[in-house]
Formats: C-alpha cells, sequence, structure tokens
C-alpha cells in the first residue's frame, strides 16, 4: 500500500499546479485515474480482509476438529450452532460492505457534482466581475469626457 501512495503523491507532484476554475474543470483526467485507482485499492483491500477472516474460521475449524478426537453430540449441535451465527454474521459483514461501498460512491458522485457546480459558479463570478469593470471604465470615461464636465459640476 505505501508503494500506492508514493505514485498517487508523485502523479499529484508531477502535473502543474493551477488553482481556481482551471483546478475542478471537468475535463480533468489525472483526478479521475487517481479515483479509479483509489477504488481499486480499496476493493482490494476488502479483499484481503474478506480473505484473512476467512482463513482465520478456516484455520480454528480445523485446529477445533483435530482437538476433539472424540465425537459428542452436545458439542456437534454446538459447533454446528456457532457455525450458522458465524456464517450470518460473515453474511451480515458482507451486506454492510456492500452498503459502505454504495455510500463511497454516491459521495463520491456529489463531491463531483458539487465540484462541477463550484467551477461554474468561479466562471460566472469572474465573468461578473470582468463585466462590472468594463461598465465601470466606460462610466470613468463618460464621466471625464470634455463635453460632460459642465453636466457633473451641476449635479
Amino acid at each position: 500500500m505505501t508503494a500506492d501512495k508514493s505514485e498517487r503523491l508523485s502523479a499529484d507532484n508531477s502535473g502543474s499546479v493551477k488553482s481556481g476554475p482551471e483546478k475542478q474543470s471537468p475535463n480533468r483526467n489525472v483526478p479521475e485515474k487517481l479515483a479509479d485507482a483509489d477504488q481499486a485499492v480499496a476493493t482490494a483491500f476488502e479483499g484481503e480482509i474478506r480473505e484473512f477472516v476467512r482463513r482465520d474460521v478456516a484455520f480454528l475449524r480445523r485446529q477445533r476438529g483435530e482437538v476433539e478426537a472424540a465425537p459428542d453430540p452436545a458439542a456437534d449441535n454446538l459447533n454446528a450452532l456457532i457455525r450458522r451465527v458465524a456464517g450470518a454474521s460473515m453474511d451480515e459483514i458482507d451486506r454492510v460492505i456492500l452498503d459502505l461501498q454504495g455510500v463511497r460512491a454516491m459521495l463520491r458522485s456529489e463531491g463531483e457534482r458539487v465540484s462541477r457546480e463550484l467551477s461554474g459558479y468561479a466562471s460566472l463570478s469572474h465573468a461578473s466581475m470582468t463585466a462590472m469593470k468594463v461598465i465601470g471604465d466606460s462610466l470613468k470615461q463618460w464621466v471625464d469626457a470634455p463635453g460632460n464636465r459642465g453636466r457633473r459640476s451641476a449635479s
């Protein structure tokens, strides 16, 4: 996992540094690739956790089977019950993981939507500031014009 972090950091530092609306533009390939890489890393990590839990449970079952050489009906019933409860718990954990993945995907899409809206707002704000500056300059030129000097002093 440390290699993934260093790759992401080098990918972040290799691009040009942008601020403002350019940083939030919808035509950004590098952040999308990083999001895909993050998704792949998270999925691989979750798979490793599941595999670890399954191996651990299988190992404990084998150990119990080797220790318990003499069959006991009560112990067998208890073992079957524990297997059912553990299986149900594992299924529930898998369902929770899937739900969390859905929430993560929804949050990512909402984050991208908010980013696009902020980019649009920044663009609109810049355009309005530019328009206000042009209007202000035009008014200043009109007021400072030689024919309009008398009108300004009368008011």
